[in-house]
Parts: structure tokens; C-alpha cells; sequence
């Protein structure tokens, strides 16, 4: 198995219903992809423009300043104490590091990499760009012997699931049980919405509740993409087992995967401003607020979605009768048939489109 063996990228089989949706009078609402619309933070432009004298080659590991920021960063935002710069590494955004993750770790035919059943697809990407296994399952008592990687995600894209403190603790258990390293894609992480998680932070992998005072087999990753707007800076990390991490560390060095220098400088002063985070949580909040409720006048359930950008929804028929039904509104959404095949009949709907168009989907529903 290799690149060129992979299947053909799923959201090709979109542009038909995005060309639909778009002869619209009032034009396109797109909530399919959850790409951020509102500016990056003024702050962290100006650290980047700051730092565009980068004659040299960047550190793969990451600036010692940027380091210390990730591992602050997870004590102040994700109750997780006791990292030092041998804990974390920065990431060129985080959809390579899932891609590319299993080939990292040397797995290959006969290894497992287990995800979750509403899965980003990147998981499986990652698998089987290495030969190994891909299992959907959600149940740490299912996973197979042979599993050498877990990727769980919370919350969750696109299903919105946030899980609790527990439900971490038995998935790292079992995998501990198995000799598994577990990672856990929290890159939502800020964005809690139904309670608990409206008032309590979600709880991180690498929480002491979770792992005890050992971060063995453990990685939490992490992009700035959401919270920060910082989705075209391609700007990720990862944290946990300083083992785990050196051994990464070697691969990426001699792979060549190296975040920018001034993109290294904009993620350390991002990630000290707590201000801007605050801001666009309250942008999301208020758009949910007037899409949650539309969605569910115009017929559909939405299932999980405590957390993150997406609104996980079904009206009870396949989800390609669906996309084409929103798109004769003008708005496109992602069918759930591209997170897996467990859940054939809900789509995806994102959070991430202006006020206005935000305000205008809510109208075409309610019609």
C-alpha cells in the first residue's frame, strides 16, 4: 500500500452539490469544511510579520520559547502539570502528523491502528498508508490484540462527542494493556457547549485524573487552527511521553518536516493570549445558537455535539437525499458516509461561515 493506492479524495464527490447550491438566488451558505472565516488575531499577525527575517533553517523541535509556551499552555488551559520541552514538538498543522503518524511509529502489515466509529478519515488514511489494519470501534474491550496505535478524539469531528475523564482513563488503560501508544486529538478542545463541558473544561488525555503521574504510551495532539484562526499557518503540536516524543522527533528531522520560523513565533505568542481564544469561542457559541435550532425546526435530530464546530444531524435517509435537499436551499453540508460507514444517514454541518451567512442558513430552513 502506498500513496498512489489510496482512494480518491472523498469531497470531490461534493463539487456536483456545491454547484447546485450555488445557483441559489441569495448564493451559497457553505457549511461542508470546517475552515475558519474570521481574521487571525491582530496579535498573533503582527508576531508573525515580526519575524520574516528568517534567513535560517528552523528548528525542528521548535524554538526553546515555543516549547516552554506549549508545555505552559497545557498546565494553564488543560490542567495538565509537570512538562518540560522534552514533553512537546511543534507539527506543520495536524492533519500531517495524523497521516503520518503510524509510519512514524514503523507499524506496518499486521499492526492495528484503531479510531474512532465517526472518525476524521485521515485515521484510516494513516493506517493504510503503512499497510496496517484500520478498526473502527469505540469500545476499548474490542480492540484487537494486534492494535499498536489508538486514536481517539475529543470532542470529536464531526460527532461532537466529549469524553469524560473515565472513558480517557479506560482507553488509556487498555491500551497501556495492549502496548498501544494512544493519541488523542483534542484540537476542539475550547469549544464545550452542552453541560458540563459549558462551564468545566474538557478534560485532556494527559490529565493526572486520567494517567496517573506517567505520560508512558501517551500523546495528546493539538492545532491552532480553531481556537486562534490560524488554519493557513499550519500551526500543531503534540505533547505527552518524552520517549514517544524524542523517537518522532528523529523521524521528523530527517523527513524534513519543520514548522516556519515565523509561524514558530506567531504559535508562542498565540498561545500566551487567552483574550482572543475567549473572543472566538463567543463567535462560535452565538452562531450555534441560531443555527442549533434551525437545523432541528427543519426535520433533522442532532445527535452528540456537545463540543466542537459541527452540528451532527439525521432526518432519517441517506445522506447524499439529504446533501441534495440542503443544496436545493443553497446550503452544502458533509455527508456522513465520508466519517465511516456506521453512520450513512447524518450529515455534518459546520459552524464555520460568517453572521450573516449563518443567519441566512437559518432562514432557508425555516421556510
Amino acid at each position: 500500500m502506498g500513496v498512489a493506492d489510496l482512494a480518491d479524495y472523498p469531497w470531490d464527490a461534493v463539487a456536483p452539490y456545491a454547484e447546485r447550491a450555488r445557483r441559489h438566488p441569495d448564493g451559497l451558505v457553505d457549511l461542508s469544511i470546517g475552515s475558519p472565516v474570521d481574521p487571525t488575531p491582530a496579535v498573533v499577525a503582527q508576531a508573525l510579520a515580526d519575524a520574516t527575517d528568517a534567513h535560517a533553517y528552523p528548528q525542528t523541535a521548535g524554538t526553546p520559547a515555543l516549547r516552554e509556551a506549549i508545555a505552559e499552555w497545557y498546565h494553564r488551559r488543560r490542567g495538565v502539570p509537570g512538562m518540560s520541552a522534552e514533553n512537546v514538538l511543534p507539527t506543520v498543522g495536524s492533519k500531517e502528523l495524523v497521516a503520518l503518524l503510524p509510519l512514524l511509529l514503523g507499524l506496518g502489515p499486521g499492526d492495528a491502528v484503531v479510531h474512532p466509529r465517526a472518525a476524521y478519515p485521515t485515521y484510516e488514511v494513516g493506517a493504510r498508508l503503512v499497510g496496517a489494519e484500520a478498526v473502527a470501534s469505540d469500545d476499548p474491550s474490542r480492540w484487537p490484540e494486534h492494535t499498536r496505535l489508538v486514536w481517539i478524539n475529543s470532542p470529536g469531528n464531526p460527532d461532537g462527542r466529549v469524553l469524560s475523564t473515565d472513558e480517557l482513563r479506560d482507553a488509556v488503560t487498555r491500551a497501556r494493556e495492549l502496548g498501544a501508544v494512544l493519541a488523542s486529538d483534542e484540537c476542539y478542545a475550547e469549544l464545550g457547549w452542552d453541560a458540563p463541558w459549558d462551564v468545566q473544561p474538557v478534560p485532556s488525555v494527559l490529565d493526572p485524573a486520567v494517567v496517573g503521574d506517567d505520560f508512558g504510551g501517551v500523546l495528546s495532539v493539538y492545532s491552532l487552527s480553531k481556537q486562534s484562526n490560524l488554519a493557513g499557518y499550519r500551526a500543531a503540536f503534540l505533547a505527552g511521553d518524552a520517549a514517544v516524543v524524542a523517537r518522532l522527533l528523529t523521524g521528523r528531522k530527517h523527513l524534513g518536516l519543520m514548522p516556519p520560523a515565523p509561524v514558530q513565533r506567531a504559535m508562542t505568542v498565540a498561545l500566551g493570549d487567552d483574550e482572543h481564544v475567549a473572543a472566538q469561542r463567543g463567535l462560535y457559541a452565538r452562531r450555534r445558537a441560531v443555527l442549533k435550532p434551525a437545523v432541528e425546526a427543519a426535520g433533522f435530530t442532532i445527535d452528540r455535539s456537545e463540543g466542537g464546530l459541527y452540528l451532527w444531524a439525521t432526518e432519517g435517509r441517506d445522506a447524499w437525499d439529504s446533501v441534495g435537499r440542503l443544496a436545493e436551499l443553497g446550503i452544502l453540508v458533509g455527508p456522513g458516509h465520508f466519517y465511516g460507514t456506521h453512520f450513512p444517514n447524518h450529515v455534518r454541518f459546520s459552524l464555520t461561515a460568517t453572521d450573516e451567512r449563518i443567519a441566512a442558513a437559518a432562514e432557508r430552513l425555516g421556510r
